[in-house]
């Protein structure tokens, strides 16, 4: 679309980028990543053993998501070998709340959702 001094206009780069963040954050080891940091700091090693499951190479992959898009803050400490830890940065606690504000909707209103799925089929 031209605008009246006849250049075209950018398409606005929220949305894709929302959708971007909203697929990162929405996996599994993201949202268990969220809720094992919540309102503390842990070594990498410490969040490995407290995420069930995760392997090392997939926690690496998601922390570097999340740092990325400024969720979890990652300190380096100039130690041999290096120690690296991670906490939730100021948007990541408040997404957190957001998150688990949706899971707390959804048990609040599992009989009625259960029920409609079961009437649609």
């Amino acid at each position: 679309m031209e605008t009246a001094s006849g250049t075209a206009e950018s398409p606005d780069p929220v949305p894709a980028l929302a959708r971007e963040i909203f697929t990162g954050v929405a996996g599994k080891w993201a949202l268990l990543i969220l809720e094992t940091l919540a309102d503390r700091t842990l070594r990498f090693s410490e969040l490995k053993r407290q995420v069930p499951g995760i392997s090392h190479k997939m926690l690496a992959q998601t922390l570097r998501a999340l740092e990325r898009d400024a969720v979890v803050h990652r300190t380096v400490h100039p130690t041999v070998p290096p120690s690296v830890e991670y906490r939730l940065t100021e948007a990541g606690r408040e997404l957190r709340g957001t998150v688990f504000g949706l899971c707390a909707w959804t048990r609040r209103h599992y009989a009625e959702i259960e029920a409609a799925r079961r009437r649609s089929g």
